[in-house]
Formats: structure tokens, C-alpha cells, sequence
């Protein structure tokens, strides 16, 4: 009998079943619409999408892809936002604490960074990668004790953590600790060859130490390395400078004014000054690159 109706048309159609028949469609479609505009870099196409499929059905895949289109737009407080409901659902999921900690970060949001932390080391306490971050977090907080203390148990987990040696090294020397720095330079030079990072801090590691030569030189492979790194010319600058090699020091505060041409405004008289030369003077008057 049921055959019999369905197929002369006699069986009415559910309002009710066809809405959500209609939803699910609608939410499908936004949601791999979105992934899709996501893939081909039409970010903003696929953040409308994807908050769409959500005012549809709460979903937690959605969530994700959104908080990452939302990033990809330099839109960090919303994607930090989506994050938190996903922790909030999946209160266990470390690699959600993670992400939240590093989108903090981005936002120089140094307290909700730790926070993000402190909750994915109640899941995994010795994980470096969150111990590396707690660092972070420590030092935009002006903690470097604590941060130093999560660095080197970041580095007891993972001896070959390369990045955790030069953050302890770089905060080493700005706490003064010049003996410390250089043991972490020293090993990351064993460890890495050729890395732009680690020659700045070993350059301004030799500088501290008062070698001025040796710093030199180091600087000079900095720029062999990367022919673009303004802070590699304007460190050298300053030793030239303080040596007496005034010309070079000039040349190196050229790059630095073309490298980047802000530093040109750092002051009412550099902005009002014709020629380098005065721009360059000023600069170095200014300036004290090391911090001690």
C-alpha cells in the first residue's frame, strides 16, 4: 500500500524533513566551498563560507578551517577566538593550546599566550615545543629567569631543539650573562652552518667579549648570507664607527637607510637633514645595539 502511494504521488512531503534535508545541503556546500576557496588562496570568499555553514550547524572542522582562513587574513583576535571555542569543546587537545599560544604570540598577547601554555603543559609537561613557546611568553613578560629555566628543559628534552639554543643564547646576553651566550653561540655554530640567526648572535656575542675584529668579520658573513639584513649592517656599522672607520661606517648606514628607509625619520633633525652623512651621525648617536 505504502508502494502504491508513493508511487502514484499520494504520499505528502514533511515540511520539516525537507528543511533539514535543505540544511544539510546548504551547510555541505559552504563548508567545501570554503575549504576549496581556502586551497586556492580566496581567504575572505572562504571566512564567508565557512561563518555561513556555522549560523547553519555548529561545527568544530568548520571552526578550524575558519580560525585558519582568519589567520591567513591577519585577522589574529577572531581566529584566537575560534581557537577557544575548539579548546573549550576539546579541553585535552594539546595541539589546539599550541595554535592559540602562537596566534597570542603573533598578538604580542604575552599573558594569554602563557595561559595557553600552562594548559597544554597540564596535558604534557616535558613537551619542548610548549616549553619553547612558555619561554616566549615569559620573556614578553620581562620573566627571563623563568624563561631561561624553560629553555634549558626544553633543550634537556630535546638536545638538538636549535631554536631553543638561540633563544637562550640571544637572552643570555641581553641579561649579561656573556659566558652563557657564548657557550650556546659556540654550539649552534657546531650544530648549523651558514645560519643567518645564529652568526648575529655569535657576532654580537664576540662583541661583548670586546673583539671587535672578530665581530667584524662575522657580520661580514651575516651579510654574505643574507645581503638584506639591516641589523647585520648597522651592528657592523656601530664597531666601525666606534674603531674610527668612519667611511665605513657610512657605507653601512646607507644600506641601513635602504634597507629600511623609516630609520631615516627615527628623529626631528635626521627627518630635516640633506645627506647622508648628517643622517648617519645622528643615528649612531643614537643608537646602542647591544642593550648593556
Amino acid at each position: 500500500m505504502n508502494f502504491l502511494k508513493a508511487l502514484f504521488g499520494s504520499k505528502k512531503e514533511n515540511p520539516e524533513e525537507k528543511r533539514k534535508e535543505d540544511e544539510a545541503k546548504n551547510f555541505d556546500v559552504l563548508k567545501y566551498g570554503g575549504v576549496a576557496a581556502l586551497k586556492t588562496n580566496q581567504v575572505e570568499y572562504a571566512i564567508r563560507c565557512f561563518n555561513h555553514a556555522l549560523h547553519i550547524k555548529d561545527d568544530l572542522e568548520v571552526r578550524d578551517y575558519l580560525s585558519q582562513a582568519l589567520m591567513s587574513n591577519g585577522e589574529l583576535l577572531p581566529a584566537y577566538e575560534q581557537l577557544q571555542k575548539l579548546a573549550e569543546a576539546q579541553p585535552d587537545n594539546e595541539q589546539i593550546l599550541l595554535r592559540m599560544a602562537n596566534v597570542a604570540y603573533m598578538m604580542e598577547d604575552y599573558g594569554a599566550m602563557g595561559d595557553a601554555c600552562e594548559k597544554a603543559m597540564l596535558i604534557n609537561k616535558d613537551d619542548p615545543q610548549v616549553l619553547f613557546l612558555y619561554a616566549r611568553a615569559c620573556i614578553g613578560q620581562g620573566d627571563q629567569v623563568n624563561a631561561i629555566a624553560m629553555l634549558t628543559k626544553a633543550i634537556t628534552q630535546n638536545a638538538d631543539f636549535v631554536d631553543a639554543y638561540l633563544l637562550r643564547g640571544e637572552t643570555l646576553l641581553k641579561m649579561g650573562d656573556v659566558a652563557g651566550a657564548a657557550e650556546d653561540a659556540d654550539l649552534l655554530v657546531s650544530k648549523v652552518e651558514g645560519n643567518e640567526d645564529v652568526l648575529l648572535l655569535k657576532a654580537r656575542v664576540e662583541e661583548a667579549k670586546g673583539n671587535h675584529d672578530q665581530a667584524v668579520a662575522i657580520y661580514n658573513k651575516v651579510i654574505e648570507v643574507n645581503p638584506f639584513c639591516a641589523n647585520a649592517f648597522r651592528e657592523r656599522g656601530a664597531i666601525r664607527k666606534a674603531l674610527g672607520d668612519l667611511e665605513g661606517a657610512e657605507e653601512d648606514m646607507k644600506s641601513v637607510l635602504e634597507l629600511s628607509p623609516d630609520e631615516a625619520n627615527g628623529s626631528p633633525a635626521a627627518a630635516e637633514a640633506d645627506g647622508i652623512q648628517h643622517k648617519t651621525e645622528q643615528k649612531y648617536k643614537e643608537m646602542n645595539p647591544y642593550g648593556f
